[in-house]
């Protein structure tokens, strides 16, 4: 049932132009999350849930972990959580609507993992909000970076100034966009 689910969102994110990660980029998510083992992953900007899908699927395969989702778009949300739901997957995921830079104030858990994928803008204000519950380390994982590098400026620069961080292009199959970017930055204190 799972990947007849996440076939599904893929499918509708593609038919409705619902931004989504794409399965090259998903797929390199997945081996990022396996690597982490994070007991907390953070993700802001669920959509209606493809990129949760593919990391819950690491996380339950490993049999630790949870995620915390968080998206603007109640809408979104709700379809996102149902998406969840017939994944068979509600035990590990917390889905939270409202603005992520306000709902991440409200995490007092050690966050292992972070995923940016939320407005572009919003990159670098979410990682300050979230900065002081980082683990050390932590792995901050945020989309984008080749199509937003403009609006994220702020985001990259701290990043690649004061960790390791790599950026990771792809060439993607969306009908948006054909080549994007993923960086990678390691937290660390």
């Amino acid at each position: 049932m799972f990947n007849q689910v996440l076939q599904e969102v893929e499918a509708q994110c593609k038919a409705e132009g619902i931004p989504m990660l794409g399965e090259e980029k998903a797929k390199f998510l997945a081996t990022c999350v396996e690597a982490a083992k994070p007991a907390l992953i953070v993700e802001c900007g669920t959509a209606i849930g493809y990129s949760g899908l593919w990391m819950l699927r690491v996380l339950r395969d490993a049999g630790v972990g949870r995620l915390i989702t968080v998206e603007i778009d109640t809408d979104r949300a709700t379809q996102a959580r149902a998406n969840f739901e017939r994944a068979g997957m509600t035990d590990l995921v917390d889905s939270r609507i409202g603005d992520a830079q306000e709902v991440l104030k409200s995490i007092q858990d050690p966050v292992d993992f972070l995923l940016l994928d939320n407005n572009f803008s919003n990159y670098f204000p979410c990682f300050q909000a979230i900065a002081s519950r980082l683990t050390d380390p932590a792995t901050v994982v945020a989309d984008n970076v080749g199509i937003g590098a403009d609006s994220m400026a702020d985001y990259l620069g701290h990043v690649r100034e004061r960790y390791e961080s790599e950026t990771h292009w792809f060439d993607i199959d969306l009908p948006w966009v054909k080549q994007d970017a993923i960086e990678v930055s390691i937290y660390r204190r």
